[in-house]
């Protein structure tokens, strides 16, 4: 961490993987979709407010659970097995839609977790376009995080 603090770094340093397998993804099955453009993380804060007669009125509050995801867009590149794994989710459900995921950030922070993909866009655009890839990754259960060095 101390060679990356007080640094910006471009957003493609930021390094996904997918496992291609599913849930039964092991090291060598993880890969980087090719041809992902943007990515945006959000966190959902579960926050309970309740008002105690003892704060005089003024609300008291606690963060009771989080909720994890990413939102992925970029271009159908058809043979990249990653980019072919997350297209291919788009027609199924259930367990068929989970897999492992890891998100290596530019501080060398690592986050990894099992994931709900769910293909939002599997293809489209103007005729003139590249074909579009659009996902989301919803964090199933806590994630892993494991700070920089």
């Amino acid at each position: 961490m101390a060679e990356t603090a007080g640094k910006v770094y471009p957003v493609h340093n930021n390094v996904f993987k997918f496992g291609t397998k599913g849930m039964d993804s092991v090291d060598g099955d993880m890969a980087m979709p090719k041809d992902l453009e943007n990515f945006s993380p959000s966190i959902d804060g579960t926050v309970e407010e309740w008002y105690a007669m003892d704060a005089g009125g003024w609300a008291k509050s606690a963060m009771t659970g989080k909720k994890l995801s990413f939102s992925f867009k970029g271009k159908r590149s058809v043979g990249d097995v990653g980019n072919d794994y997350i297209a291919g989710l788009a027609w199924k459900f259930g367990q068929d839609v989970m897999t492992k995921f890891e998100w290596t950030m530019v501080s060398g922070a690592k986050l990894s977790s099992d994931v709900v993909i769910n293909v939002t866009t599997p293809g489209g655009g103007d005729s003139t376009n590249v074909d579009t890839l659009e996902f989301e990754a919803t964090v199933y259960g806590k994630p892993t995080f494991t700070p920089a060095e």
